[in-house]
């Protein structure tokens, strides 16, 4: 709900401060029915995918789980628009129906942050990055939730100019509008709850180094200080090891390409710096009380079930 809110209502605001309907908009839906958003409120469709001919534009936007969608007939009629050069965007984890249909190929692209490794995995020849959107021809891609103003806010600027952007945001109580390049996660600062410029960078090679780890020596030799160093900076703010900490990030990203995607068990593990099965499922199995296995069992079922519901 709140990215396409978020969307359309920048749009809203944009035709009140110009003073005339500049943007207009239709929801459409497979079947023309209403879609149920993830928090349970209906939004009313105004038609179906077959009414999308003549649109300067048509934008999806999903949510968690889009792997699991059936977007056969999604995908089908964003190829037929894409033939006769209608823009295509995507809000959210909308960017994975696009990429499914091989609609992004050679263009650059984002998407939500929790999808961006599974992303990586699954289309791995796209020029895909972290960013708060990005605008490439007829491509428009975004993380979602309030990036989506930020994309539009981008949008209107190119066509009407300050005059109408900076009122806007006044509207919003936006302040400013972030750039595409901005990053869609909060900084490690802030979501670490630490200062300690060198406990930072650490974590931050330990994030960019999943496939490959590097061992704590080779950690701490990349930020200047020795293992015994390191060794403290993790007990003192963390409480554990560097490499108790290192693997717990390994394993996260494993459960969400588990939890995400349908690549093997081998190939989630070597993903996620694992050389060896056995081990990688000891590990799993410590960190989350159940094997591999059963964590993407339960996770489909739980997806046949919400969707039965």
């Amino acid at each position: 709900m709140v990215t396409v809110v978020s969307a359309l209502e920048t749009l809203r605001l944009a035709n009140r401060v110009c003073g005339y309907e500049a943007y207009r908009w239709r929801i459409l839906s497979s079947d023309g029915l209403p879609v149920r958003a993830s928090n349970g409120i209906p939004i009313p469709a105004d038609g179906t995918f077959d009414d999308a001919a003549g649109v300067a534009a048509a934008i999806i936007c999903a949510d968690a789980d889009v792997q699991k969608v059936d977007a056969h007939e999604l995908r089908a009629k964003l190829r037929s628009l894409a033939t006769r050069g209608i823009a295509l965007g995507a809000l959210g984890t909308g960017a994975y129906i696009l990429a499914h249909a091989r609609l992004l190929d050679g263009y650059t692209c984002t998407i939500h942050w929790e999808y961006l490794d599974t992303l990586r995995e699954q289309f791995p020849e796209l020029r895909l990055t972290c960013n708060l959107f990005e605008i490439d021809r007829k491509r428009l891609t975004c993380a979602g939730g309030t990036a989506g103003i930020d994309m539009m806010l981008h949008l209107i600027s190119c066509r009407h100019g300050a005059e109408v952007v900076v009122p806007l945001i006044d509207q919003l109580v936006h302040h400013r509008i972030r750039d595409g390049q901005d990053r869609q996660r909060m900084t490690l600062r802030a979501r670490l709850s630490v200062a300690h410029p060198k406990l930072i960078d650490v974590v931050d090679l330990m994030e960019r180094n999943v496939e490959e780890p590097l061992s704590c020596a080779e950690l701490a030799a990349q930020v200047a200080v020795s293992t015994r160093q390191l060794e403290r900076l993790f007990s003192k703010y963390f409480n554990q090891s560097p490499t108790r900490f290192y693997l717990d990030i390994r394993l996260q990203r494993a459960r969400a390409l588990i939890r995400q995607t349908s690549i093997s068990m081998v190939s989630v593990g070597l993903a996620c710096g694992f050389t060896s099965a056995s081990h990688f499922s000891k590990c799993y199995s410590e960190r989350f009380n159940q094997t591999p296995t059963r964590e993407r069992t339960i996770s489909r079922f739980d997806s046949i079930d919400s969707r039965i519901a």
